[in-house]
C-alpha cells in the first residue's frame, strides 16, 4: 500500500516558530522553509480568541499522508494547536514533484512509498512551487516563459534542514530562500518544471513541486 504526499502549512506566533520545527523534526520533518506573515483578524474576533495582532511565522514543508496522521495527533496533544490562539496547520495534496533526488531530498526523514497519483485529475491549472536559493528568479521565470508560463509571485524565505541537500542534489543549497509561485496549465505542467529545472542552472539548487489548483478567477 502506498502513500500520498502533502504540503503542509503552518501559521503560529513567531515566537513560537522554534518549537514547531523542534515538534516536526521528532517526526522527521527536517526540511522546514519559513517566513513571515501578519496577523489581520478583526479586533473583535482577536478580543474573543485571546489574541494579538502579531508577527506570525508561516511554516512550509512536505509531508507523506502517513507522517501527517501523526503530526495532526501531536499536534492537539502535545502542541494543544486547539487551545485558541496556538495556530493552525493545514495540508494540500501535491500532485507531482519534479525528479527523484528533489523527492528524497524534501522528505528526508520520513519513509515514503509512492501511492496512486494524485486524485485531483481533471484540475485545469496548477500551482507550481519552486523553492531556490537567493538571486536566482530571473532565470527561472525566463525559463518558465520560454514554456508558456505566466508571471510569478516571489516570496522569500529562510530554509532549515537544508544541510543534506548536497547529498541528494549535488548542490549546496543556502539558508536564504526565494520561493517562487507560478500558476500555470494543467497541460503544460510538465515542460515548465522540466524547463525550469535545466533552465535556472545548477546553483540555483532549484526544487519544484506542484499542487492542483481546484478554480480559479482572474486567469483567461
Amino acid at each position: 500500500m502506498g502513500d500520498n504526499l502533502y504540503w503542509m502549512i503552518t501559521i503560529t506566533d513567531r515566537n513560537q516558530s522554534q518549537k514547531f520545527l523542534s515538534f516536526y523534526k521528532t517526526y522527521g520533518i527536517e526540511v522546514v522553509l519559513s517566513t513571515l506573515g501578519k496577523g489581520t483578524a478583526a479586533s473583535e474576533i482577536l478580543n474573543d480568541f485571546g489574541l494579538e495582532a502579531t508577527q506570525k511565522a508561516v511554516l512550509l514543508s512536505v509531508v507523506t499522508g502517513k507522517v501527517w496522521s501523526a503530526v495532526q495527533k501531536g499536534l492537539q496533544t502535545i502542541m494543544l494547536i486547539d487551545i485558541p490562539g496556538t495556530g493552525i496547520a493545514f495540508t494540500m495534496p501535491l500532485s507531482s514533484i519534479g525528479g527523484k533526488r528533489q523527492l528524497e531530498f524534501l522528505t528526508n526523514g520520513q519513509p515514503f512509498q509512492k501511492g496512486e497519483e494524485s486524485v485531483l485529475k481533471d484540475t485545469k491549472y496548477e500551482l507550481l512551487v519552486v523553492i531556490a536559493n537567493q538571486g536566482y528568479t530571473e532565470q527561472i521565470m525566463a525559463a518558465a516563459r520560454r514554456e508558456n508560463a505566466g508571471g510569478g509571485t516571489v516570496i522569500h524565505a529562510k530554509g532549515t534542514g537544508m544541510e543534506g541537500a548536497a547529498h541528494f542534489m549535488g548542490v549546496e543549497l543556502v539558508n536564504e530562500k526565494e520561493l517562487v509561485l507560478i500558476v500555470s496549465r494543467t497541460t503544460l505542467k510538465n515542460q515548465i518544471m522540466q524547463a525550469i529545472m535545466q533552465g535556472a542552472g545548477p546553483k540555483a539548487g532549484a526544487i519544484v513541486f506542484s499542487l492542483p489548483v481546484t478554480d480559479t478567477a482572474g486567469l483567461r
